[in-house]
């Protein structure tokens, strides 16, 4: 074999390989990831203009959530909670928080058997695109170190 022709093989082999590289591992439109990753700056201000339309009047400008949200309402509901580091939102992979999103809580697979919620089901309303973009944006105010475990949380359930 060729010098020149051992080269062009090498050549092609990287080029399929960074091809396929950013074809599975990179973030595709309409598709979930493993991870949803705050890094993109045109994905947070496009989730933050759609939380503050969707989210924003339950969950609170500043991702606060609603006062005593841990303490149930009369109707036996709790109150809606914070996205911020004080809830509990990156206790769970983005699989869940997308489909929390979509689908409102969903006793017996989101939710535990007979919960109400008040949280609606976007799933009609918001594409997922707008969706993970949303969840961007409220991962993009988490501290670092929150980030990390959510992240390590997430791709453990994308494993199993």
């Amino acid at each position: 074999m060729s010098k020149k022709y051992a080269v062009a093989v090498a050549a092609g082999v990287l080029v399929i390989g960074a091809a396929a590289l950013l074809y599975f591992g990179g973030e595709r439109e309409g598709q979930s990831q493993a991870f949803i990753s705050p890094s993109s700056a045109q994905r947070v201000a496009q989730g933050k203009a759609i939380y503050d339309a969707h989210c924003a009047a339950c969950h609170g400008t500043r991702l606060e959530g609603q006062p005593a949200w841990r303490q149930r309402l009369p109707n036996g509901r709790l109150p809606a909670p914070p996205h911020d580091q004080t809830g509990h939102t990156w206790h769970h992979p983005d699989a869940v928080l997308i489909e929390i999103v979509k689908n409102g809580l969903v006793p017996g697979k989101t939710a535990p058997e007979g919960y109400e919620s008040d949280m609606p089901a976007y799933g009609k309303v918001l594409s997922e695109e707008e969706i993970i973009a949303v969840l961007a944006y409220i991962k993009s105010n988490w501290p670092a170190e929150l980030l990390e475990m959510q992240k390590t949380v997430t791709l453990q359930r994308s494993q199993q």
